[in-house]
C-alpha cells in the first residue's frame, strides 16, 4: 500500500491561530503551574507571539524556567515549520513537572527568521506601532542552547502545513 502526500502550501491565517491553540493552551498550563506569570500576562504575550506568527516572522518560541542566577532549570521549544506535513495536531499537555519553585523567574523567548532580521530597524519599529504590541520586548539575557539540559520531542500542533513542534528541555 502506499500512500502521498501533497503540500500545497494553502495554510492561512486561521491555520496557524488553530497550530498555536495548542502553545497557548501549554503556556497557559505552565504559568499556571508555575505561579510564576498570571493570566493577563500570559493573554499579552500569547497575543504578540500571534502577530508576529500570522505575519511568518517566527523560528521558535521558548517558554523558559529559570533560577536566580538566571540559568535555564527547564525549558520548552515550540519551532516553527511553514512546510509541515503532518495531517493530525496532538493534544496540549504533559505539563504536569512544572513546578512553583521558589527563586525563579518564567521567561518568553522569541527567536525569529530571516525574513524578520531582513527588515530594517525602522521597519521592525513601524511593525510593533502598527500592531500595537501589548508587552514590552528586551533582547534575551540569558544562554538559550539549554546544553546542560536533555532534550526530548514532543507534541506536534499542526493545520494544513502550519506546523509547531513542541521540544521539551529538562
Amino acid at each position: 500500500m502506499y500512500s502521498t502526500y501533497t503540500n500545497t502550501g494553502t495554510y492561512t491565517v486561521t491555520d496557524i491561530r488553530k497550530t498555536f491553540e495548542g502553545f497557548s493552551a501549554d503556556f497557559r498550563m505552565i504559568a499556571m503551574r508555575t505561579g510564576k506569570r498570571t493570566t493577563t500576562e500570559v493573554d499579552a504575550l500569547v497575543n504578540d507571539i500571534l502577530i508576529w506568527a500570522e505575519a511568518k516572522y517566527l523560528n521558535y518560541v521558548d517558554i523558559t524556567l529559570l533560577n536566580s542566577e538566571n540559568k535555564p532549570i527547564k525549558a520548552v521549544r515550540f519551532r516553527v515549520d511553514e512546510n509541515g506535513k503532518a495531517n493530525q495536531s496532538d493534544r496540549a499537555g504533559n505539563n504536569n513537572d512544572w513546578q512553583n519553585l521558589p527563586n525563579t523567574e518564567l521567561k518568553v523567548v522569541v527567536d525569529f527568521n530571516s525574513k524578520w532580521k531582513a527588515l530594517s530597524d525602522s521597519e521592525r519599529n513601524s511593525f510593533l506601532t502598527v500592531n500595537n504590541f501589548k508587552c514590552g520586548w528586551v533582547r534575551l539575557d540569558f544562554d538559550n542552547s539549554y546544553n546542560h539540559l536533555r532534550k526530548d520531542n514532543a507534541q506536534l500542533y499542526s493545520s494544513k502545513g502550519y506546523e509547531l513542534q513542541k521540544e521539551n528541555f529538562k
